[in-house]
Protein backbone atom coordinates (compact mmCIF):
# COMPACT_ATOMS: atom_id res chain seq x y z
CA UNK A 1 0.00 0.00 0.00
CA UNK A 2 1.02 3.18 -0.94
CA UNK A 3 1.83 6.02 1.69
CA UNK A 4 2.42 9.88 1.88
CA UNK A 5 5.86 8.86 3.53
CA UNK A 6 6.49 6.71 -0.10
CA UNK A 7 5.67 9.94 -2.17
CA UNK A 8 7.68 12.47 0.17
CA UNK A 9 10.80 9.94 -0.14
CA UNK A 10 10.22 10.18 -3.72
CA UNK A 11 10.02 13.77 -4.09
CA UNK A 12 13.07 14.45 -1.35
CA UNK A 13 15.11 12.87 -4.36
CA UNK A 14 14.51 15.69 -6.17
CA UNK A 15 15.11 19.70 -3.67
CA UNK A 16 12.14 19.16 -2.01
CA UNK A 17 12.33 22.35 0.85
CA UNK A 18 10.98 21.58 4.07
CA UNK A 19 8.22 23.94 3.79
CA UNK A 20 6.84 22.57 0.58
CA UNK A 21 7.15 18.98 2.18
CA UNK A 22 4.96 20.45 5.32
CA UNK A 23 2.25 21.89 2.93
CA UNK A 24 2.06 17.94 1.06
CA UNK A 25 1.75 16.55 4.48
CA UNK A 26 -1.09 19.28 5.61
CA UNK A 27 -3.20 18.62 2.14
CA UNK A 28 -2.80 14.89 2.83
CA UNK A 29 -3.87 14.82 6.61
CA UNK A 30 -6.76 17.28 5.16
CA UNK A 31 -7.51 14.90 2.22
CA UNK A 32 -7.58 12.14 5.15
CA UNK A 33 -9.76 14.32 7.35
CA UNK A 34 -12.60 15.27 4.51
CA UNK A 35 -12.48 11.38 3.24
CA UNK A 36 -12.38 9.78 6.41
CA UNK A 37 -15.98 7.95 5.74
CA UNK A 38 -16.02 6.98 2.34
CA UNK A 39 -14.80 4.28 0.69
CA UNK A 40 -14.17 2.95 -3.16
CA UNK A 41 -16.78 0.61 -4.67
CA UNK A 42 -13.55 -1.95 -4.10
CA UNK A 43 -14.07 -1.60 -0.32
CA UNK A 44 -10.75 0.51 0.14
CA UNK A 45 -10.93 3.94 1.83
CA UNK A 46 -10.94 6.45 -0.47
CA UNK A 47 -7.89 8.49 0.33
CA UNK A 48 -6.08 5.36 -1.28
CA UNK A 49 -7.31 7.21 -4.77
CA UNK A 50 -5.50 9.95 -4.07
CA UNK A 51 -2.52 8.51 -2.43
CA UNK A 52 -1.98 6.36 -5.90
CA UNK A 53 -2.87 9.94 -8.39
CA UNK A 54 -0.14 11.49 -6.31
CA UNK A 55 2.28 8.10 -7.10
CA UNK A 56 0.98 8.00 -10.87
CA UNK A 57 2.18 11.70 -11.08
CA UNK A 58 5.92 10.75 -9.63
CA UNK A 59 5.92 7.94 -12.22
CA UNK A 60 5.24 10.05 -14.94
CA UNK A 61 8.33 12.19 -13.24
CA UNK A 62 6.04 15.07 -12.07
CA UNK A 63 8.08 16.40 -8.97
CA UNK A 64 6.18 19.76 -8.69
CA UNK A 65 5.00 20.07 -4.82
CA UNK A 66 1.61 22.11 -6.01
CA UNK A 67 0.84 19.53 -8.04
CA UNK A 68 0.84 16.79 -5.92
CA UNK A 69 -0.72 18.50 -2.99
CA UNK A 70 -3.13 19.01 -5.66
CA UNK A 71 -3.43 15.43 -7.03
CA UNK A 72 -3.91 14.41 -2.71
CA UNK A 73 -7.06 17.27 -2.82
CA UNK A 74 -8.48 16.56 -6.00
CA UNK A 75 -11.48 14.81 -5.27
CA UNK A 76 -12.35 17.25 -2.14
CA UNK A 77 -14.35 19.84 -3.29
CA UNK A 78 -17.06 18.07 -4.82
CA UNK A 79 -16.90 14.61 -3.28
CA UNK A 80 -16.68 15.94 0.02
CA UNK A 81 -19.22 14.98 2.17
CA UNK A 82 -18.48 18.36 4.16
CA UNK A 83 -18.64 21.72 2.73
CA UNK A 84 -15.41 22.70 1.29
CA UNK A 85 -13.99 25.38 -1.33
CA UNK A 86 -11.72 26.45 -3.70
CA UNK A 87 -11.04 29.32 -1.13
CA UNK A 88 -10.64 27.07 1.88
CA UNK A 89 -7.63 25.03 -0.33
CA UNK A 90 -6.32 28.52 -1.02
CA UNK A 91 -6.08 29.23 2.50
CA UNK A 92 -5.47 26.17 4.45
CA UNK A 93 -2.90 25.52 1.53
CA UNK A 94 -1.48 27.49 -0.77
CA UNK A 95 -3.64 29.76 -4.15
CA UNK A 96 -1.68 27.96 -6.77
CA UNK A 97 -3.07 24.43 -5.45
CA UNK A 98 -6.47 25.59 -5.12
CA UNK A 99 -6.34 27.04 -8.89
CA UNK A 100 -5.11 23.66 -9.65
CA UNK A 101 -7.96 21.30 -7.72
CA UNK A 102 -10.22 23.55 -8.96
CA UNK A 103 -8.90 22.83 -12.71
CA UNK A 104 -9.41 19.23 -12.14
CA UNK A 105 -12.59 19.49 -10.72
CA UNK A 106 -14.26 21.14 -13.42
CA UNK A 107 -13.15 19.03 -16.07
CA UNK A 108 -15.69 16.57 -14.97
CA UNK A 109 -18.24 18.77 -16.12
CA UNK A 110 -16.91 18.52 -19.61
CA UNK A 111 -19.89 17.61 -22.26
CA UNK A 112 -19.70 16.58 -25.70
CA UNK A 113 -22.40 15.56 -26.56
CA UNK A 114 -24.88 17.87 -25.37
CA UNK A 115 -27.06 20.89 -27.09
CA UNK A 116 -27.54 23.07 -23.88
CA UNK A 117 -25.89 26.57 -24.04
CA UNK A 118 -24.77 26.38 -20.66
CA UNK A 119 -22.86 23.57 -20.34
CA UNK A 120 -21.16 23.74 -24.14
CA UNK A 121 -20.54 27.55 -22.41
CA UNK A 122 -18.82 25.75 -19.28
CA UNK A 123 -17.16 23.47 -21.74
CA UNK A 124 -15.47 25.89 -23.73
CA UNK A 125 -14.24 27.62 -20.72
CA UNK A 126 -12.79 24.22 -19.12
CA UNK A 127 -11.10 23.03 -22.65
CA UNK A 128 -9.60 26.73 -22.78
CA UNK A 129 -8.37 26.61 -19.16
CA UNK A 130 -6.16 23.67 -19.67
CA UNK A 131 -3.98 25.85 -21.71
CA UNK A 132 -3.46 27.89 -19.19
CA UNK A 133 -1.54 25.38 -16.66
CA UNK A 134 -1.06 22.02 -17.81
CA UNK A 135 -0.51 20.57 -14.61
CA UNK A 136 -4.20 19.95 -14.46
CA UNK A 137 -4.16 17.90 -18.19
CA UNK A 138 -1.18 16.04 -15.71
CA UNK A 139 -3.02 15.00 -12.74
CA UNK A 140 -6.62 14.16 -14.70
CA UNK A 141 -4.71 11.98 -16.74
CA UNK A 142 -2.95 10.04 -13.11
CA UNK A 143 -6.57 10.45 -11.92
CA UNK A 144 -7.37 8.59 -15.10
CA UNK A 145 -5.11 5.96 -15.34
CA UNK A 146 -6.13 5.11 -11.41
CA UNK A 147 -9.46 4.68 -12.03
CA UNK A 148 -8.90 2.66 -15.40
CA UNK A 149 -6.89 0.21 -13.47
CA UNK A 150 -9.22 -0.14 -10.75
CA UNK A 151 -12.62 -0.26 -13.29
CA UNK A 152 -13.34 -4.17 -12.69
CA UNK A 153 -14.87 -3.16 -9.73
CA UNK A 154 -17.73 -0.75 -11.67
CA UNK A 155 -20.65 -2.27 -13.47
CA UNK A 156 -20.48 -3.60 -16.92
CA UNK A 157 -22.47 -0.66 -18.48
CA UNK A 158 -20.15 1.59 -16.79
CA UNK A 159 -17.26 0.11 -17.50
CA UNK A 160 -17.85 0.43 -21.03
CA UNK A 161 -18.85 3.97 -20.91
CA UNK A 162 -15.98 5.00 -19.08
CA UNK A 163 -13.20 3.34 -21.26
CA UNK A 164 -15.03 4.60 -24.75
CA UNK A 165 -14.66 8.37 -22.88
CA UNK A 166 -10.99 7.61 -22.03
CA UNK A 167 -10.55 6.76 -25.44
CA UNK A 168 -12.10 9.68 -26.86
CA UNK A 169 -11.27 12.10 -24.41
CA UNK A 170 -7.71 11.18 -22.26
CA UNK A 171 -5.61 9.27 -24.82
CA UNK A 172 -5.89 12.35 -27.16
CA UNK A 173 -5.06 14.63 -24.24
CA UNK A 174 -2.31 12.29 -23.11
CA UNK A 175 -1.11 12.72 -26.76
CA UNK A 176 -1.34 16.24 -27.10
CA UNK A 177 1.50 16.52 -24.60
CA UNK A 178 3.25 13.89 -25.42
CA UNK A 179 3.04 11.21 -22.66
CA UNK A 180 3.00 8.16 -25.20
CA UNK A 181 3.41 5.59 -22.43
CA UNK A 182 0.59 6.77 -20.38
CA UNK A 183 -1.02 7.09 -23.97
CA UNK A 184 -0.56 3.33 -24.81
CA UNK A 185 -1.76 2.55 -21.23
CA UNK A 186 -4.55 4.14 -21.02
CA UNK A 187 -5.80 2.88 -24.82
CA UNK A 188 -5.00 -1.18 -23.88
CA UNK A 189 -7.21 -0.85 -20.44
CA UNK A 190 -9.79 0.72 -22.19
CA UNK A 191 -10.15 -2.01 -24.96
CA UNK A 192 -10.19 -4.53 -22.64
CA UNK A 193 -13.78 -2.94 -21.70
CA UNK A 194 -14.78 -2.08 -25.12
CA UNK A 195 -14.09 -5.10 -27.30
CA UNK A 196 -12.85 -7.56 -24.16
CA UNK A 197 -12.62 -10.79 -26.55
CA UNK A 198 -10.69 -8.83 -29.64
CA UNK A 199 -8.14 -8.00 -26.95
CA UNK A 200 -7.85 -11.57 -25.72
CA UNK A 201 -7.75 -13.16 -28.79
CA UNK A 202 -4.65 -10.27 -30.17
CA UNK A 203 -2.93 -10.51 -26.42
CA UNK A 204 -2.55 -14.43 -27.32
CA UNK A 205 -1.39 -13.96 -30.69
CA UNK A 206 1.62 -11.59 -29.64
CA UNK A 207 2.37 -13.72 -27.19
CA UNK A 208 2.82 -16.85 -29.19
CA UNK A 209 5.23 -14.58 -32.11
CA UNK A 210 7.67 -13.17 -29.15
CA UNK A 211 9.48 -15.64 -28.73
CA UNK A 212 10.80 -15.95 -32.46
CA UNK A 213 10.72 -12.14 -33.03
CA UNK A 214 12.88 -11.56 -30.39
CA UNK A 215 15.17 -14.20 -31.13
CA UNK A 216 16.98 -12.46 -34.31
CA UNK A 217 16.18 -9.09 -32.26
CA UNK A 218 18.27 -10.42 -29.59
CA UNK A 219 21.27 -11.16 -32.03
CA UNK A 220 20.46 -7.69 -33.77
CA UNK A 221 21.23 -6.04 -30.01
CA UNK A 222 23.95 -8.15 -29.02
CA UNK A 223 26.14 -7.34 -32.14
CA UNK A 224 25.24 -3.59 -31.89
CA UNK A 225 25.84 -3.24 -28.29
CA UNK A 226 29.34 -5.13 -28.81
CA UNK A 227 29.88 -2.68 -31.46
CA UNK A 228 28.90 0.40 -29.04
CA UNK A 229 31.06 -0.66 -26.26
CA UNK A 230 34.01 -0.98 -27.97
CA UNK A 231 33.60 2.76 -29.33
CA UNK A 232 33.03 3.60 -25.87
CA UNK A 233 29.28 4.53 -26.49
CA UNK A 234 27.76 3.55 -23.40
CA UNK A 235 24.22 2.14 -24.12
CA UNK A 236 20.99 0.68 -23.14
CA UNK A 237 19.50 -1.97 -25.82
CA UNK A 238 15.39 -2.35 -24.71
CA UNK A 239 13.01 -4.57 -26.33
CA UNK A 240 9.62 -2.64 -26.69
CA UNK A 241 6.13 -4.27 -28.57
CA UNK A 242 3.66 -2.64 -30.08
CA UNK A 243 0.57 -1.87 -28.09
CA UNK A 244 -2.66 -4.10 -28.27
CA UNK A 245 -4.83 -1.51 -28.96
CA UNK A 246 -2.33 -0.51 -31.67
CA UNK A 247 -2.64 -3.60 -33.17
CA UNK A 248 -5.88 -3.80 -33.00
CA UNK A 249 -5.76 -0.64 -35.14
CA UNK A 250 -3.39 -2.03 -37.86
CA UNK A 251 -5.78 -5.36 -38.00
CA UNK A 252 -9.05 -3.06 -38.78
CA UNK A 253 -6.70 -1.14 -41.67
CA UNK A 254 -6.10 -4.86 -43.17
CA UNK A 255 -2.81 -5.88 -42.06
CA UNK A 256 -2.39 -9.46 -40.45
CA UNK A 257 -0.47 -10.23 -37.21
CA UNK A 258 2.08 -12.51 -39.16
CA UNK A 259 2.87 -9.69 -41.65
CA UNK A 260 3.40 -6.55 -39.04
CA UNK A 261 7.01 -5.79 -39.13
CA UNK A 262 7.74 -3.87 -35.91
CA UNK A 263 5.31 -5.96 -33.78
CA UNK A 264 8.43 -6.09 -31.12
CA UNK A 265 11.23 -3.71 -31.92
CA UNK A 266 14.18 -2.40 -30.34
CA UNK A 267 15.34 1.06 -28.91
CA UNK A 268 18.84 1.83 -28.46
CA UNK A 269 19.82 4.96 -25.50
CA UNK A 270 22.51 6.76 -25.39
CA UNK A 271 24.07 10.26 -24.04
CA UNK A 272 24.29 12.29 -26.74
CA UNK A 273 22.73 13.54 -29.70
CA UNK A 274 25.66 12.67 -31.45
CA UNK A 275 25.76 9.22 -30.45
CA UNK A 276 22.17 8.66 -31.69
CA UNK A 277 23.75 9.41 -34.94
CA UNK A 278 26.98 7.12 -34.77
CA UNK A 279 24.53 4.58 -33.43
CA UNK A 280 22.88 5.21 -36.72
CA UNK A 281 25.59 4.65 -38.82
CA UNK A 282 26.90 0.99 -36.94
CA UNK A 283 23.39 0.22 -37.29
CA UNK A 284 23.18 0.48 -41.11
CA UNK A 285 26.85 -0.47 -41.78
CA UNK A 286 25.87 -3.81 -40.60
CA UNK A 287 22.39 -4.32 -41.47
CA UNK A 288 21.09 -3.16 -45.03
CA UNK A 289 18.44 -0.30 -44.08
CA UNK A 290 15.13 -0.16 -46.02
CA UNK A 291 14.21 2.29 -48.55
CA UNK A 292 12.31 4.87 -47.01
CA UNK A 293 11.76 3.51 -43.81
CA UNK A 294 14.19 6.34 -41.98
CA UNK A 295 12.88 8.86 -40.14
CA UNK A 296 14.46 11.78 -38.28
CA UNK A 297 12.43 13.46 -35.27
CA UNK A 298 15.56 14.56 -33.47
CA UNK A 299 16.36 17.50 -35.71
CA UNK A 300 12.57 17.64 -36.79
CA UNK A 301 10.64 16.79 -33.37
CA UNK A 302 7.07 16.06 -33.66
CA UNK A 303 4.61 18.76 -32.42
CA UNK A 304 4.54 16.95 -28.84
CA UNK A 305 8.54 17.44 -28.07
CA UNK A 306 8.80 13.74 -29.35
CA UNK A 307 12.37 13.34 -30.86
CA UNK A 308 14.44 9.96 -31.97
CA UNK A 309 15.69 8.50 -35.12
CA UNK A 310 13.55 5.44 -36.37
CA UNK A 311 15.04 3.32 -39.02
CA UNK A 312 14.20 -0.56 -40.49
CA UNK A 313 17.13 -3.12 -41.47
CA UNK A 314 17.41 -6.70 -42.77
CA UNK A 315 19.42 -9.23 -41.17
CA UNK A 316 21.02 -11.69 -43.06
CA UNK A 317 18.08 -13.60 -43.02
CA UNK A 318 15.62 -11.10 -44.64
CA UNK A 319 13.76 -10.52 -41.05
CA UNK A 320 13.13 -6.89 -41.10
CA UNK A 321 13.84 -4.89 -37.49
CA UNK A 322 12.68 -1.95 -36.20
CA UNK A 323 15.33 0.14 -34.48
CA UNK A 324 14.66 3.75 -32.62
CA UNK A 325 17.91 5.65 -31.46
CA UNK A 326 17.47 8.10 -28.73
CA UNK A 327 18.91 10.01 -25.78
CA UNK A 328 18.41 8.39 -22.34
CA UNK A 329 16.43 12.42 -21.70
CA UNK A 330 14.88 12.39 -24.97
CA UNK A 331 13.08 8.64 -24.07
CA UNK A 332 11.76 10.28 -21.00
CA UNK A 333 9.98 12.79 -22.45
CA UNK A 334 8.95 10.25 -25.43
CA UNK A 335 7.00 8.69 -22.20
CA UNK A 336 6.26 11.41 -20.37
CA UNK A 337 6.06 14.06 -22.68
CA UNK A 338 5.72 17.39 -20.91
CA UNK A 339 6.58 16.74 -17.76
CA UNK A 340 9.79 15.20 -18.39
CA UNK A 341 10.37 18.37 -20.71
CA UNK A 342 9.57 20.66 -17.88
CA UNK A 343 12.79 18.44 -15.78
CA UNK A 344 14.67 18.70 -18.61
CA UNK A 345 14.72 22.21 -18.87
CA UNK A 346 15.57 23.37 -15.38
CA UNK A 347 16.30 26.59 -14.63
CA UNK A 348 13.21 28.43 -15.79
CA UNK A 349 9.84 29.68 -13.21
CA UNK A 350 6.83 27.66 -13.87
CA UNK A 351 5.18 30.74 -15.40
CA UNK A 352 8.02 30.82 -18.09
CA UNK A 353 7.57 27.05 -18.50
CA UNK A 354 4.02 27.31 -19.21
CA UNK A 355 4.38 30.16 -21.78
CA UNK A 356 7.28 28.32 -23.26
CA UNK A 357 4.42 25.34 -24.02
CA UNK A 358 2.28 27.64 -24.89
CA UNK A 359 4.29 28.38 -27.76
CA UNK A 360 5.77 25.21 -29.29
CA UNK A 361 2.65 23.38 -28.21
CA UNK A 362 0.57 23.17 -31.48
CA UNK A 363 -2.09 21.73 -29.39
CA UNK A 364 -2.36 24.85 -27.30
CA UNK A 365 -1.85 27.22 -30.74
CA UNK A 366 -4.53 25.46 -32.41
CA UNK A 367 -7.05 25.09 -29.63
CA UNK A 368 -6.40 29.46 -29.76
CA UNK A 369 -7.24 29.58 -32.91
CA UNK A 370 -10.42 27.45 -32.96
CA UNK A 371 -11.20 29.65 -30.42
CA UNK A 372 -10.93 32.71 -31.79
CA UNK A 373 -12.60 31.22 -35.36
CA UNK A 374 -15.48 29.78 -33.67
CA UNK A 375 -17.99 32.11 -31.88
CA UNK A 376 -21.00 29.55 -31.28
CA UNK A 377 -20.26 27.11 -28.58
CA UNK A 378 -21.92 24.29 -30.10
CA UNK A 379 -19.77 24.85 -33.12
CA UNK A 380 -16.44 25.18 -30.83
CA UNK A 381 -17.07 22.18 -29.07
CA UNK A 382 -17.63 20.16 -32.37
CA UNK A 383 -14.50 21.33 -33.89
CA UNK A 384 -12.23 20.48 -30.67
CA UNK A 385 -13.98 17.07 -30.86
CA UNK A 386 -13.34 16.84 -35.04
CA UNK A 387 -9.67 18.78 -35.15
CA UNK A 388 -7.92 18.29 -31.89
CA UNK A 389 -9.33 15.00 -30.20
CA UNK A 390 -9.05 12.93 -33.23
CA UNK A 391 -6.25 10.75 -35.11
CA UNK A 392 -3.68 13.27 -36.52
CA UNK A 393 -1.39 13.50 -39.50
CA UNK A 394 2.36 14.70 -39.78
CA UNK A 395 3.34 16.71 -42.56
CA UNK A 396 6.37 18.69 -43.14
CA UNK A 397 7.09 22.25 -44.82
CA UNK A 398 9.87 23.23 -47.10
CA UNK A 399 11.78 24.06 -44.28
CA UNK A 400 11.77 20.83 -42.36
CA UNK A 401 9.49 21.98 -39.89
CA UNK A 402 6.75 19.47 -38.82
CA UNK A 403 3.09 20.48 -38.28
CA UNK A 404 0.05 18.36 -37.26
CA UNK A 405 -3.33 17.90 -38.92
CA UNK A 406 -6.34 16.21 -38.44
CA UNK A 407 -6.15 12.77 -40.26
CA UNK A 408 -7.80 13.21 -43.55
CA UNK A 409 -6.57 16.64 -43.86
CA UNK A 410 -5.41 17.82 -47.82
CA UNK A 411 -2.74 19.86 -48.64
CA UNK A 412 -4.84 22.59 -48.77
CA UNK A 413 -5.84 22.47 -45.35
CA UNK A 414 -2.46 22.14 -44.75
CA UNK A 415 -1.60 25.45 -46.44
CA UNK A 416 -4.92 26.71 -44.29
CA UNK A 417 -3.39 26.13 -41.66
CA UNK A 418 0.28 26.94 -41.60
CA UNK A 419 0.84 29.48 -44.41
CA UNK A 420 -2.33 31.11 -44.83
CA UNK A 421 -1.34 34.34 -45.81
CA UNK A 422 -0.49 32.74 -48.79
CA UNK A 423 -3.70 31.57 -49.92
CA UNK A 424 -4.36 34.60 -52.13
CA UNK A 425 -1.01 33.95 -54.25
CA UNK A 426 -0.48 30.06 -54.27
CA UNK A 427 -1.06 28.36 -57.88
CA UNK A 428 -0.03 24.63 -56.67
CA UNK A 429 1.58 22.61 -54.24
CA UNK A 430 4.88 19.67 -54.33
CA UNK A 431 4.24 17.45 -52.28
CA UNK A 432 7.67 15.57 -51.76
CA UNK A 433 8.98 17.21 -54.65
CA UNK A 434 6.24 16.15 -57.50
CA UNK A 435 3.24 18.67 -58.19
CA UNK A 436 -0.09 17.64 -56.66
CA UNK A 437 -3.41 18.53 -56.82
CA UNK A 438 -4.73 20.55 -53.84
CA UNK A 439 -7.14 18.09 -52.98
CA UNK A 440 -4.24 15.65 -52.31
CA UNK A 441 -5.03 13.80 -49.05
CA UNK A 442 -1.46 13.72 -46.72
CA UNK A 443 -0.06 10.98 -45.03
CA UNK A 444 2.42 10.84 -42.49
CA UNK A 445 5.51 12.42 -43.23
CA UNK A 446 4.56 13.88 -46.44
CA UNK A 447 6.89 17.33 -47.63
CA UNK A 448 4.88 20.64 -48.60
CA UNK A 449 5.75 22.90 -50.85
CA UNK A 450 4.14 25.90 -52.08
CA UNK A 451 3.87 27.28 -55.58
CA UNK A 452 3.38 31.01 -56.25
CA UNK A 453 3.78 31.15 -59.81
CA UNK A 454 1.21 31.08 -62.77
CA UNK A 455 -2.55 31.56 -62.88
CA UNK A 456 -4.54 31.31 -59.86
CA UNK A 457 -7.76 29.31 -59.55
CA UNK A 458 -9.71 29.17 -56.57
CA UNK A 459 -12.77 27.58 -58.23
CA UNK A 460 -13.86 24.57 -55.80
CA UNK A 461 -11.46 25.10 -53.09
CA UNK A 462 -13.78 25.28 -50.33
CA UNK A 463 -14.75 21.33 -51.11
CA UNK A 464 -10.70 20.73 -50.91
CA UNK A 465 -10.36 21.25 -47.39
CA UNK A 466 -12.13 18.77 -44.54
CA UNK A 467 -11.75 20.53 -41.82
CA UNK A 468 -14.00 23.58 -41.27
CA UNK A 469 -11.25 26.05 -39.45
CA UNK A 470 -9.49 25.77 -43.59
CA UNK A 471 -13.31 26.51 -45.14
CA UNK A 472 -14.22 29.31 -42.81
CA UNK A 473 -10.42 30.84 -43.85
CA UNK A 474 -10.88 29.82 -48.04
CA UNK A 475 -14.88 31.44 -47.50
CA UNK A 476 -13.20 34.80 -46.27
CA UNK A 477 -10.59 34.81 -49.16
CA UNK A 478 -13.14 34.20 -51.63
CA UNK A 479 -15.63 37.09 -50.29
CA UNK A 480 -12.40 39.23 -49.87
CA UNK A 481 -11.95 38.86 -53.98
CA UNK A 482 -15.73 39.68 -54.86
Amino acid sequence: MITIDDILEELKMHQLSEDKEMEIRRAYYLAEDIHKNQYRQSGEPYIIHPLHVAFNLLKMEVYDPDTISAALLHDTIEDAEIEFTKEDVAHLINPTVAELVDGVTKMRRMNFSTTNEQVLANTRKIINGLTKDVRIIMIKLADRLHNMSTLEFKKPQKQKENAIETMELFVPLSLSIGAYRVKNELEDLSLQYIEPEVYQRIKEKKDSLQVEREKYLGEIASKTQKILLERGISNDIIYRSQTICTIYKKLQKGYKMDNIYDLFYLKILVEEIEECYQTLCFVHQNYPPINGRFKDYIYHPRTNFYQSLHTTVSDANGNLAKIKMRTFDMDKVAAFGIPAYWNIKRGKTQEETQEMIREKCQFAKKLMEIDESFQDNEEFVRQIKGELLTEHVYAYDQSGEIFELPAGSTALDFVCQVYPDLLDKMTGVLINGMEMPLNYVLTHNDQVQILTDGKINHENWESFVSTPTAKQKIKSLLELKK
